[in-house]
């Protein structure tokens, strides 16, 4: 991709955001974005002259809000003190510990921070805020642990950035770990200096958990799209009664999503036998085919909520006070705080491990000759181990998703003197969903393994077309299982390739990312 991605042109989507992460896309702050942040910059300046008390600029932070640190007189202040104040700001909340961010990740998040400045009310100097895009745009990734942040503001993992702008701390470049200092020496950069409120700027966001969250939730809208596909594949191999994907089930009770969702699964057996009445194996299915279409349908109710609010804090701002030049409001506020969020992702977690427990049900299904009139564990061979031992691996997967579904406490530690005595826990939030995510990755993989092979087994007529067509796409992956081996490189290669944009190529999706 060679298109450069104008900020403040146009509202920021998921998509924007994972081409600015996989380093396909360039960055640069439109004319108006820039008129804003200047703007925003200009009017403090003009208010520290005034002599205006201003949260974080001539005050302490947090519990120290009641110290005084920087006077004005005659219209003038001490300028070489409040570049002090602004650059101890980022240094003194460096305290991050865990796994560091992925390159990917960091890009993330600092589109994330960039994405609030060219709202206006950030009150950052322009030169900063350049000198965040040229990280970007020279692949420039500060070093930023994970482990720090209870989602009022992700002042750590945000400070180990701002750090890294002042030439501090280390960063990967070109796939090695150096010191900023050396890194700004090789790319031509200078350390950025720190004015007005630039170190409260650079911290006081919920970036971090944002673009994590973008991330997080394009990969989910990836993996629920190959998994419908997984779906359609499990109802030809087993059989399945279409009946519950009817309109008419939607329409009797129209529960949100619900008849999308059936809709899409229903078209994905497009010139199926299934259509044809009588196909089907049962009158009624075990529910896990059955009430495919209500929980998908929660998935994708679950899933548009969450977007809604991250793509809300990818395009409005959280900073705290705002500094509003054309109302000349220096408003003190409390958008740093993510709950909205945190709860819609932790909704999100829920009702992706409810979609996880009948995705391992299917799979257990159609190993099972009484419920599918396969063969034992789809061997060929009578008395060979088939995928019997998989199942183990099944469990322990939808288990796993079920424990980092479990919400965090909202029973915070209060902090700052317990001036901070509550917290979204967002950043948390966020990581526990993406592990949760990954496990569903292999379960999803898994029940296209397993629904191949059932197929393969299945004596009924040809599949539909897009089954055929899927089937034939794991083919070119997996070989089928005809005696006993290893399945761990096939699971594997499965969890890789679902996630590649070819794996859709051709298919509609169910949930859209742009």
């Amino acid at each position: 991709m060679t298109t450069t991605l104008f900020l403040g042109d146009a509202p920021l989507t998921l998509d924007d955001v994972r081409a600015v992460a996989d380093c396909g896309q360039t960055v640069a702050l439109g004319a108006q974005a820039q008129q804003a942040i200047s703007a925003s910059f200009d009017f403090l300046l003009h208010s520290i002259s005034a002599g205006k008390h201003i949260y974080g600029v001539t005050t302490g932070l947090g519990a120290n809000v009641d110290t005084t640190l920087l006077h004005t007189q005659n219209d003038r202040h001490d300028e070489d003190l409040l570049q002090a104040i602004q650059r101890r700001i980022p240094l003194a909340r460096a305290v991050g510990v865990g796994q560091q961010a992925t390159p990917a990740q960091v890009r993330a998040i600092m589109l994330a921070r960039l994405a609030g400045f060219v709202q206006g009310a950030s009150g950052i100097s322009l030169p900063v805020a350049q000198t965040l895009l040229a990280f970007i745009n020279e692949g420039i990734h500060p070093r930023v642990p994970l482990i720090g942040s209870i989602g009022e503001a992700d002042l750590a993992p945000l400070a180990h950035i701002g750090c890294a702008l002042i030439g501090d701390g280390e960063a990967e470049y070109q796939g090695t770990v150096a010191p900023v200092s050396a890194l700004l020496n090789q790319t031509g950069l200078t350390p950025a200096p720190l004015r007005g409120k630039d170190g409260l700027a650079l911290v006081s966001s919920n970036a971090a958990s944002v673009g994590l969250a973008a991330l997080l939730l394009h990969d989910a809208a990836r993996l629920m799209n190959a998994h419908a596909g997984a779906i359609a594949l499990s109802f030809e191999a087993f059989r399945a009664n279409i009946s519950p994907l009817t309109p008419w089930a939607a329409r009797m009770r129209p529960a949100p999503q619900q008849a999308r969702t059936a809709a899409y699964l229903l078209a994905l057996l497009e010139g199926s036998p299934l259509l044809q009445p009588g196909s089907a194996r049962s009158l009624q299915d075990p529910l896990s085919f059955r009430c495919v279409a209500p929980v998908l349908a929660c998935v994708c109710h679950a899933w548009l909520n969450a977007r809604a609010a991250v793509e809300l804090e990818l395009n409005s701002t959280d900073d705290n006070p705002g500094l509003l030049a054309e109302s000349e409001q220096i408003l003190a506020n409390a958008n740093f705080d993510a709950t909205h969020l945190a709860l819609a992702l932790e909704s999100l977690g829920l009702a992706l491990a409810r979609h996880a427990a009948c995705s391992g049900e299917r799979i257990m299904k159609l190993m099972s000759p009484a419920a599918s009139g396969l063969p034992r564990f789809l061997t060929r061979h009578a008395g060979q181990t088939g995928f019997a031992t998989l199942q183990k691996t099944v469990s322990a997967l939808v288990s796993d998703i079920a424990h980092h579904a479990q919400p965090l406490s909202p029973l915070t530690m209060p902090v700052a003197d317990r001036i901070e005595d509550y917290a979204s826990q967002a950043m948390g939030v966020v990581a526990k969903t993406t592990r949760l995510l990954e496990s569903l990755r292999y379960l999803v993989a898994i029940e296209l393994l397993v629904a191949a092979q059932a197929l393969d087994l299945q004596a009924s007529p040809r599949p539909g077309r897009y089954a055929t067509a899927l089937h034939d796409k794991i083919r070119a992956r997996v070989a089928p299982l005809d005696e006993d081996r290893a399945s761990a490189g096939d699971i594997s290669v499965l969890a890789d390739a679902i996630m590649q944009p070819e794996w859709l190529a051709g298919q509609a999706v169910l949930l859209e990312t742009s």
